[in-house]
This record gives structure tokens, C-alpha cells and sequence, in this order.
């Protein structure tokens, strides 16, 4: 009833207003800058203007109590006058814009101005017709149709760069695409509650609006501006917005400004809802973010080159005390280094680009040397001036082939393959229930080596039941008969239980019949009340009695004190305090007992040991949590003094002890014995009671009885690793960290401390890669120093999404066993890909090159050889990126982070191939008009028609590379190719497609690809020598690779490479190691290979990305000095924080390749 007239109210208010403009009782602008306030000045304010904060409420037509009616046109109406819960994001790159930055690449440019020269030049001809006397390679095979032809090869060159072009913009804004569907589907998923026409519902954050009552509880990330109207013990970390650390408390009185972005650490309450999106604090940082950088781009583009620029655009984030709060955060920033394959990768393209640019050059300079010494000193022409059009088509020529070696050269293709492979298993992780926010976490999965799990939610069901009893002096082994207890003992368990827990927590009737009832908030808490229902109790109407604002006085659960109480008043004015919390943290606490008939008695530290051996040892080693219910009576006067914890938790009566059962998930331990077999250690860290723990750890098969390992609680770890002086030491870590299995009883410190040991450990020859997993606020820290967090999806709080990369979404052990698969097949997918592409580029360079020398004229041609870099490139990286995983994978050790990217059996493969192609190649360049019995094709003069000779050398090649591809599938020197090559359809349509395309080259080819038809027994002989390429795969695999000592390992990244900690700060995170290379001045268009750091970029900016309510936080990735202002349009890369909150960016300046222009 109280609801309905509550809304009638509601409507009549509406009707009325709606006559006068529908206003509320006060504008956006009065609430906006309200929230600009800080404590006591806000106070103030309120008390002036308002009145307080009821009167808020009424203003905003809100009941603290009931919420909002949530009627339709009264949200509709609320979203109009203040806006929605919702930061735009920055517009996409439109398709032309991608292929204009496609277009930037210098290798395409310089391909561009040299068929541009070309067919200008072919257009023109010199005026003495008689150009017999100009070249002696001029021959007079030449007839008048074929002179017309020449500006045929300047329009292919031309066409087919074209092609690359939209074909690179074609996948960057498909990038994109996918890129924000992530950020969407990840928007959708964070939801909030909030209280509407008296029901506590959830509801997308985007769907908040001005005059929400919203619930906030510990962990949660807020999600609009609002003011504090009732709660307990609130502590909230502001640190995003104004850099400091501490912790603020808030009270109605002294400080109710509640501000988006921000995180709760401790308490819970209740908040009206004053601003949203882009009104809120962080929108409007955001906003200011947003427009500067769009005013800076329209400045100069000099710009871009200054670093001042860069600074200029951080003045808005001064932090509140005018303090500069740049150099704080570059002390807090602990940003994660480059992903460990991106290192590899960047490395390695550019050792290929500038051996590939080397060769280039040397092939230019030896075809013009040749020629000019062949015409002007041995047949000692004259240089006549009619004939100077004919010799720079000649010299236009010999660059083109220059330029085509580079193309060829630049594997161009590698970001992009990163790029496929990454996208491809974000999309299909999904289904595996991982949730990927930072791309780059995918790979790195694949080199876990240790995994460091917390108990509760993950290994076990997180579905809490009371299975034993300690009560009144009997210790039972089931839940009791609720007539064998003492009635005075069951009220006050009763009570302890329904009033000290939160009252979001409750248990719901089954959604569907016979399934079990559903639990909702905190599953200890459901244990509790499950048992009271058990009892056949009614919590409930214990709570109706003593609603949440009647509470004196809470002291929530937090991780120091492993305990929560609440104080309630009685009727007779004196105060009882309930309390609960772990066993042997609350037993200690306790001087009494209640006995069978409910009275208490002594209770002696020694009867205290008693018990702790007969009831809670017992009941930990079946793997059960012990909570301890206690009370205790203060006297109305004197008033105690709440704040004097340490006084006020202590002398309590304990009721009862209970032993919770949170069976192990029926999964788990198969999962843990895939990642044993997989070489990856799993270590158990949790807060419980080292018996529960060590039993569990035992059913989950993390530790086997009789095996050699440790078992810590906290305390004793940390005495151990700490010296005399209470420091830290790395060499007490190493002793300790190889043997733990699990650590009980620890603190969030302990989990970090834990894993930044074993990630800085240099005690085993490889170094150690770590995964968490996490759930609490606490686990941030420990999250983000990991190499990959893991945040639970169901029970994690908003603070462990935030620093966490990946989040299982259904809180699955399991589903980080199938993370790990993926991880590891992004790396073999990338090394396929990479033994795939060295093969033709060293080829294809090497014929290239010879060719040119001996023959003045590359076998390959222009137009040839960007065919066969489309192939290599972008359709291989296609077909071999997308592999799926097989369980085959978790049967191998993990690579480490200094594992070569190419090892020796690649490298084998590598040169093994290479052989083959070019002897089979240069047999056919020499002696292959003999074998076909045609003409041959070398030393042609400069338009003759396309020879059938170049054309079955291409041909062949093209062949060869085909059937390598299907080699280049397995890279660990199996035998056999072909296994589960149908499980692949996009292998198999690349193929296929790629050789009907080459059929249609070959036939209808004509000029533009200087092909000439070939008849079906040449065919047959190229398709011959493709298929030797399988064959003679067999015969490399079995040369051992043991025996070839001589062969290098590629593409490792060595020690001193992995940049030192003090220099991990974001500067050096934007600059990749090529643009390191580069800052030392080296080949400055060198930059041609810019491509290759483009496509890095866009990787980097797409792995950066996290949700819109990210978007809310995304206080993180600090200016990187050296970036250019282009990249702060977005906000991406500027910080609002040195808080927790997460290394990611707004929907990137996407896939949009943040360019650098000009050079330094």
C-alpha cells in the first residue's frame, strides 16, 4: 500500500510541475557545481542553499527510503533535464581516413612516385625516332605495339598498391569494429544497485539517473556524482581524482560528496544521485580532455613534434591542492612492460627491415653500375641527348626492382598476423567464458608459469552451507534439531546472525523448481542465514523489526580485521554488540561461553585451546571454514567509546561456532592437473584458516601427500622473508617461493608481496611468468602487478575489474586452463606465421637480387613480387593466425619470457626451405628454356613481351609458397601436416582462393602482370615442384636439429632489454624498441618501416581498451611525454590518476594508427 500511494504522490507532483516547465527544484548547473565542492565548504553550502540533504531529495522528488517511482516518462524526463549516465565515446576513423593513413606508408609512396616517373615516361617519346643508337639492350625484337604497352607495368604497380592499401584499411577498420563491440559488451556488463519505488534492483550504470537512490557497499566502483545520505564506516579512495592516497571517510555532517570514478574500500550505504556522464567530475575532466585535443589538432602540425605540447595539455589535472600532479604519478605509475611477444616481434621486424633495405640499396646500385658501364665504356656510346628519355626509363627501372626487393622485404604483415590472431581469440575467448580487456593479456597467458589462485568463488563453488554446529557444549556433526536447543541461545543466534550481516545479503526461492535457492550478496553471510532458515528461523522478520537505519554502529569486515560487528540499542537504552568473523580471530576476543541452558559460563584460555583442538582443528581439516557468533551488553551510561576499537572488541559471549562447507568446483581438479601436466605451477593464497586451506588444496590435487612443499600462514611467511630490520629481501623469497604451495591466513600485502617475488625472482633459468586471479578490492594491488590478472566476473568487486586484463565471466577455474590454451596458440600461431614469411622473404630477396646482378633484371617483377607480399602478407597471416587451439598444447613446458620467437627447428625449416625454392629456381632462371624447350627469357630488351620462361619461374614460386604454407602449420617438427587442417575453413578457403586467383594471373594475366599463358603440361610441372615442397618437408624433419649447432636462434629478447623498473614509466612504454633504434639517428627514412610500428600501435591501442564505465575510470595511462598531441585528441593517453584504476584508454584513437610526422 505504502508504495502505491508513495507513486500517486509521485504522479500528482509530475502533473503539477509539468504545467510549469517541468523543472525540478534545482538546475543541472546548481548541482554541477555543488559537486565541484570538497568537505566542509560543501557542508556549508548545503546547509545554506538546501537546508540538507532531505531536502536534496525532495527537491529532486526522490524518498531516501523508497527511490524513484521508475516510471517510464519519468525517467525520460530526468534523463532530458540532466543529461544520461553516459561519456561519448570519440568518433571512429571513417573507412577514407584508415586508407589515407594506409596510403602514408613510404615503401607505398616510393613505389607510387616510380610507377608515376614511368608512365610518364612511357607516354613521352623523344623526338629523333631514331633511337637505334641508344642502348645496345634496345633490341629490335621491339615492334611499334609493344612500345604502346609500356605504361602498362606503371598502371599495374600503381593498381596493385591500390589493393595493398585497401586491403590494410579494410582490416584496421574492421579492427575497430570489433574493438568496440569488446567495449560495448563489456559496458552492458556492469550493473549497479539502486533502490526504485521501494525494490532494490540492478540495473546497466548507463541506465542511472539525477535522483537515484543508490546502494554502495565495499568494492564498488561509483558511477555518478552523488551526495551521502545514510551508511556506516564509509571510507572511499579518491585518489583517482585528487592524488591522494589516503583514505577519505564520509559522514552526513562532515563530508557526503560521493564522486564518480572513485572506489569504496570499506563500509556501506546509501547515496542520491546528483550528477551524471558528462556532469559528473570525471565526465567533465573528460570532456575538457576531449576538447582541447581536438583544438590543439587544428593548430599547426608542427606541433606534433614538440613535447611541450604534450604538457600543455596536461594543465586541467593539477590536483586539487594546486600541487603538480605529474611527478607524483610518475612515482605511483607501476605500468606493466611491453608485452613480451610485441618486444620480440618489434625487435625482429626491424633487424629484417634493415637487412631488407640494405639489399634494396646494393640491388640499385649494382643494375645501374652494370648498365652504365656495359653501354658508355664497353661499346663506348656516346650519351646523346635525343636518347636521355630512354636511359632514365632504364634507371626508373632499376629502382622500381630496388623498391620492390624492400616491399618484399618488410614484413609488413607481422603486426597484422599479431593483430588476426589476437582479435580472433578475444572473439572466441569469449565463448570460453574470458572476457579479454587488455589484448596483449591473451599472449602472455601462454607463457604462465605459475598461477597463483584464490580458494574461495574460484577453486571452490562459492556456495556456502553450514555443515556442523559447535552449541551450547555440544559439538554436532550435522545442523542440530532445532527443539534440542535452548530457546534463550537460539534468539540471540537469531539475532546475531539476521542483524550483523549486510542486509543486501538474503536467500531467494529457486528460480526453477527442485533447484537449489539462490544466495545473494556475501556467500558467507548466505551460509549464516542458510542455517537460520535450517533452524526453521525466520531472519527476515528480524530485520523488518530492526530496519538498516535503526543500526547504532557498524564496524564492516575488512581485511585487518577479519571481523564484523554491529551495535544495536534495546529497548532499555543499553547497547548489545553483535560480532562474527573467524574462529581464532574472534575466540580470543571471548571471556565467556553460553552453556546448554543458554547461561554464560567462564571461558579460559586454556578451555579456549580445548577447543580450538577438539572442535575447530577437526572441523578445518574436513575443509571448512570455523566463524565464530558472539555478543556483547554495554550499559546506556557511560556511553562507550565506539571508536576505541580495540576496548569495544574484546570480553565477548561466544554463541556459537559454526563450520561452512564450500564444496571444491567439480571441475577444478582436472583443470589443476592439466596445468600441472602443462609445467605450470598452482599456488592456493587465501585468507582461511591454514587447515580449511591445506584441505582443500588437497581435494582441488594442488599439493599430494608425501610430495616436498610448503604450507605458510602469513605471519610465518612474512617473518621469513623479512631481515632483522623488518625489510623485504629477494634471496629470503627465492629460499621460500619454489616449495609454497599454499599461504593461509594472508593478507592482500602477502598476495603482492608473493607475486612480485616471483616475478622478480632470477632464481631459475627462465623467469617466471605469473597470473592471479582476484576478487576483492583488496587484490587489486596484487592483480596489476601480475602479468595477467584475472578478475572474477560474478563475485568480483568493480575495483578488481578495473586492475585485472582478463575476467573469467563465469568464475571458473577451468576457464583460466582454456586461457592458457588460447595464450599458447597466439604464440605457435605467430611462429607459424613467422617461419611461413622469413621463408619467402629470403627467397624472394635472394632471387631478386642475384637475378638482378647477373641478368640486369629481376625474375620476379614489380607487379609479381607485390602479388606475392599480398599472399605472404596479409592472406597468410589470415590462414595461420587462425588456427584453433588443440588440447596438444597443454602436453608442452611454456616458452618463458626469453624463448627465441624463432627457435632452431624454425630456423631449420627456415633455411631447409629456402634451399629447395632457390636451387629449383635458379635452375629454372638458367636452364629452363633447355628442359621447356621455349625462349629464353633473360636479357629481354626493356618493353618486350611477357616470356613464358618468367612466367613458369613465377608460377613455380608461387606454387612453392602454397604448399609451404601448408608446411609452416606445425612448427615443433611434426610429421604429420595435414592434422586437423579441415577444422581450419578459413585455411582452407585461403588456399584454395589464392590458387584460383594464380590460375587467373597466369592465363589472363597478360602485360600488366607480364605473364603469358602456359600451357597444361608447364602447369603440371610447376604444380610438380610445389608439391616436392611437401615432400622434401618430410626430409628436413628428419635431419635432428641437435646436430646443427651452427643454426642461430632468432627474435629473443635478452636481459638488458627488459628495460630496468626505473625506466618502465609510460615515456618508455610509447616508444617500441624500433623507435629506440631510430632515436639514434640511424637510417632516418628508415621510417619506411613505419608501417611495421603503425601496426604495432594499433595493437597497442586496441589491447588498451577497457569498457565505457572504464571510460568512467580510465584514470590511468599517463601522458607519454614522447607522444605526439595527435594522440592526446583522445584522452586516451592522459592521466586523472596514480590510483589503481587500470592502464587502458578511451575507444582508442583506435585502430587508427596514432602517426608520427616527420622526423625528429
Amino acid at each position: 500500500m505504502g508504495d502505491m500511494t508513495n507513486s500517486d504522490f509521485y504522479s500528482k507532483n509530475q502533473r503539477n510541475e509539468s504545467s510549469h516547465g517541468g523543472e525540478f527544484g534545482c538546475t543541472l548547473e546548481e548541482l554541477r557545481s555543488l559537486m565541484e565542492l570538497r568537505s566542509t565548504e560543501a557542508v556549508v553550502k548545503i546547509k545554506e542553499t538546501y537546508g540538507d540533504t532531505e531536502a536534496i531529495c525532495r527537491r529532486l522528488k526522490t524518498s531516501p527510503i523508497e527511490g524513484l517511482p521508475g516510471t517510464a516518462p519519468d525517467l525520460e524526463k530526468r534523463k532530458q533535464i540532466f543529461g544520461q549516465n553516459f561519456i561519448p565515446p570519440k568518433k571512429p576513423k571513417t573507412f577514407l581516413q584508415l586508407v589515407w593513413e594506409a596510403l602514408q606508408d613510404v615503401t607505398l609512396i616510393i613505389l607510387e612516385i616510380a610507377a608515376i616517373i614511368s608512365l610518364g615516361l612511357s607516354f613521352y617519346h623523344p623526338p629523333g625516332e631514331s633511337q637505334e643508337g641508344c642502348a645496345t639492350a634496345q633490341a629490335g625484337s621491339e615492334d611499334e605495339g609493344e612500345a604502346e604497352a609500356g605504361w602498362i607495368e606503371g598502371a599495374a604497380i600503381l593498381l596493385s598498391v591500390i589493393c595493398v592499401v585497401l586491403v590494410t584499411a579494410f582490416n584496421d577498420w574492421s579492427k575497430e569494429k570489433q574493438f568496440r563491440g569488446l567495449q560495448s559488451r563489456i559496458e552492458q556488463e556492469q550493473k549497479f544497485t539502486v533502490i526504485r519505488a521501494g525494490q532494490v534492483v540492478q540495473i546497466p550504470v548507463a541506465e542511472i539517473v539525477v535522483g537515484d537512490i543508490a546502494q554502495i557497499k565495499y568494492g564498488d566502483l561509483l558511477p555518478a556524482d552523488g551526495l551521502f545520505i545514510q551508511g556506516n564506516d564509509l571510507k572511499i579512495d579518491e585518489s583517482s581524482l585528487t592524488g591522494e592516497s589516503d583514505q577519505v571517510r564520509k559522514s552526513v555532517d562532515k563530508d557526503p560528496m560521493l564522486l564518480s570514478g572513485t572506489h569504496v574500500m570499506e563500509g556501506s550505504g546509501r547515496m542520491v544521485v546528483t550528477a551524471v556522464g558528462v556532469n559528473s567530475q570525471t565526465g567533465i575532466i573528460f570532456t575538457l580532455l576531449g576538447a582541447g585535443g581536438e583544438e590543439e589538432e587544428k593548430k599547426d602540425k608542427k606541433a606534433k613534434q614538440q613535447d611541450g605540447a604534450a604538457a600543455m595539455e596536461m594543465q586541467p589535472l593539477k590536483s586539487a591542492e594546486g600541487g603538480d600532479a605529474d611527478d607524483k604519478k610518475k612515482a605511483n605509475m607501476h605500468k606493466k612492460e611491453k608485452s613480451v611477444l610485441q618486444g620480440k616481434l618489434t625487435k625482429l621486424a626491424v633487424q629484417i627491415g634493415k637487412a631488407g633495405l640494405v639489399m634494396s640499396a646494393i640491388t640499385v646500385i649494382i643494375l645501374v653500375l652494370y648498365f652504365t658501364v656495359d653501354t658508355f665504356v664497353v661499346n663506348k656510346k656516346p650519351w646523346l641527348p635525343e636518347c636521355t628519355p630512354v636511359y632514365v626509363q632504364y634507371f626508373v627501372k632499376f629502382f622500381i626492382i630496388g623498391v620492390t626487393v624492400l616491399v618484399v622485404a618488410v614484413p609488413e604483415g607481422l603486426p597484422l598476423a599479431v593483430t588476426i590472431s589476437l582479435a580472433y581469440s578475444v572473439k572466441k575467448m569469449m565463448k570460453d567464458n574470458n572476457l579479454v580487456r587488455h589484448l596483449d593479456a591473451c599472449e602472455t597467458m601462454g607463457n604462465a608459469t605459475a598461477i597463483c589462485s584464490d580458494k574461495t568463488g574460484t577453486l571452490t563453488t562459492n556456495r556456502m552451507t553450514v555443515v556442523q554446529a559447535y552449541l551450547g557444549d555440544v559439538h554436532y556433526k550435522e545442523i542440530p534439531d532445532p527443539s534440542s536447543i535452548n530457546a534463550k541461545t537460539m534468539e540471540l543466534l537469531v539475532n546475531a546472525i539476521a542483524i550483523n550481516s549486510a542486509y543486501t545479503t538474503k536467500i531467494l526461492p529457486p528460480e526453477k523448481e527442485g533447484a537449489l535457492p539462490r544466495q545473494v550478496g556475501n556467500k558467507t553471510e548466505c551460509g549464516l542465514l542458510g542455517f537460520v532458515l535450517d533452524l526453521k528461523q525466520d531472519y527476515d522478520a528480524v530485520r523488518s523489526q530492526m530496519p538498516e537505519e535503526k543500526l547504532y554502529k557498524v564496524y564492516t569486515f575488512n581485511s585487518v580485521r577479519k571481523s564484523m560487528s554491529t551495535v544495536i540499542k534495546l529497548p532499555d537504552e543499553s547497547f548489545r554488540m553483535y560480532s562474527k568473523g573467524a574462529s581464532e580471530i574472534v575466540l580470543k576476543k571471548c571471556c565467556k561461553i553460553l552453556n546448554g541452558s543458554g547461561e554464560p559460563r567462564v571461558f579460559r584460555p586454556r578451555d579456549r585451546d580445548e577447543m580450538v583442538k577438539k572442535v575447530i582443528e577437526p572441523m578445518a581439516c574436513d575443509g571448512l571454514r570455523t566463524i565464530c557468533v558472539a555478543y556483547r551488553d554495554f550499559p546506556s551510561s557511560p556511553e562507550p567509546d565506539w571508536d576505541n576499537e580495540n576496548d569495544i572488541l574484546n570480553d565477548l559471549t561466544c554463541i556459537c561456532v559454526v563450520g561452512i562447507e564450500d564444496p571444491v568446483r567439480p571441475e577444478v581438479p582436472e583443470a589443476i592437473r592439466k596445468c600441472q601436466r602443462a609445467g605450470i605451477t598452482v599456488r592456493m593464497v587465501t585468507g582461511d584458516n591454514i587447515n580449511t586451506a591445506r584441505a582443500i588444496a588437497i581435494k582441488c590435487g594442488i599439493i599430494h601427500p608425501g610430495e616436498d612443499f610448503l604450507c605458510l600462514e602469513g605471519k610465518e611467511f612474512n617473518q621469513r622473508i623479512r631481515n632483522e630490520k623488518g625489510e623485504i629481501e629477494q634471496e629470503r623469497i627465492d629460499k621460500i617461493w619454489p616449495k609454497l604451495r599454499v599461504l593461509a591466513r594472508s593478507s592482500p600485502t602477502d598476495k603482492h608481496t608473493l607475486v612480485k617475488g616471483i616475478i622478480d625472482s632470477t632464481h631459475t633459468e627462465q623467469r617466471q611468468v605469473v597470473a592471479v586471479t582476484g576478487d576483492g578490492t583488496n587484490d587489486g594491488p596484487a592483480l596489476k602487478k601480475a602479468d595477467v590478472g584475472f578478475a572474477m566476473g560474478i563475485a568480483g568487486t568493480d575495483v578488481a575489474k578495473e586492475a585485472s586484463d582478463i575476467i573469467l565471466t563465469d568464475d571458473n577455474f577451468s576457464s583460466i586452463v582454456k586461457a592458457v590454451m588460447w595464450g599458447r596458440n597466439v604464440y605457435d600461431s605467430i611462429s607459424k606465421f613467422l617461419q611461413f614469411q622469413l621463408t619467402v622473404n629470403v627467397v624472394a630477396v635472394i632471387v631478386a637480387f642475384t637475378g638482378a646482378c647477373i641478368t640486369q633484371d629481376s625474375p620476379l617483377k614489380a607487379v609479381q613480387m607485390l602479388w606475392v607480399n599480398l599472399i605472404m602478407d596479409t592472406f597468410a597471416s589470415l590462414a595461420l593466425a587462425t588456427e584453433p587451439p588443440t588440447e596438444t598444447l597443454l602436453l608442452r613446458k611454456p616458452y618463458g619470457r626469453n624463448k627465441p620467437l624463432i627457435s632452431r627447428t624454425m630456423m631449420k625449416n627456415i633455411l631447409g626451405h629456402a634451399v629447395y625454392q632457390l636451387t629449383l629456381i635458379f635452375t629454372l632462371l638458367f636452364v629452363g628454356e633447355k628442359m621447356f624447350e621455349i625462349d629464353s627469357g633473360r636479357n629481354a630488351p626493356l618493353h618486350s613481351p611477357p616470356s613464358e620462361h618468367y612466367t613458369i619461374i613465377f608460377n613455380t614460386f608461387v606454387m612453392m609458397q602454397l604448399f609451404n604454407e601448408i608446411n609452416a602449420r606445425k612448427i615443433h617438427g611434426e610429421r604429420n601436416v595435414f592434422d586437423g587442417i579441415f577444422r581450419n575453413p578459413i585455411f582452407c578457403t585461403i588456399v584454395l582462393g589464392t590458387f584460383a586467383i594464380q590460375i587467373v594471373i597466369v592465363q589472363f594475366g597478360g602485360k600488366p602482370f607480364s605473364c603469358s599463358p602456359l600451357q597444361l603440361d608447364q602447369w603440371m610441372w610447376c604444380i610438380f615442384i610445389g608439391l616436392g615442397e611437401l615432400v622434401w618437408g618430410q626430409v628436413i624433419a628428419t635431419i635432428p636439429t641437435s646436430r646443427l649447432k651452427f643454426l642461430k636462434e632468432a627474435g629473443r629478447l635478452t636481459q638488458k632489454e627488459e628495460i630496468p623498473e626505473e625506466e618502465l614509466n609510460e615515456d618508455v612504454e610509447e616508444i617500441d624498441h624500433a623507435e629506440r633504434e631510430l632515436r639514434r639517428g640511424q637510417i632516418l627514412w628508415f621510417r619506411g618501416l613505419n608501417r611495421i610500428q603503425t601496426q604495432i600501435e594499433v595493437v597497442n591501442t586496441f589491447k588498451s581498451g577497457a569498457s565505457f564505465q572504464g571510460a568512467l575510470r580510465r584514470q590511468s595511462s599517463v601522458t607519454s611525454q614522447s607522444q605526439d598531441v595527435a594522440n592526446l585528441s583522445s584522452p586516451s593517453h592522459v592521466s586523472l590518476s596514480n590510483a589503481l584504476s587500470s592502464p587502458t584508454s578511451l575507444p582508442p584513437a583506435a585502430a587508427g594508427h596514432p602517426r608520427r610526422e616527420g622526423v625528429p
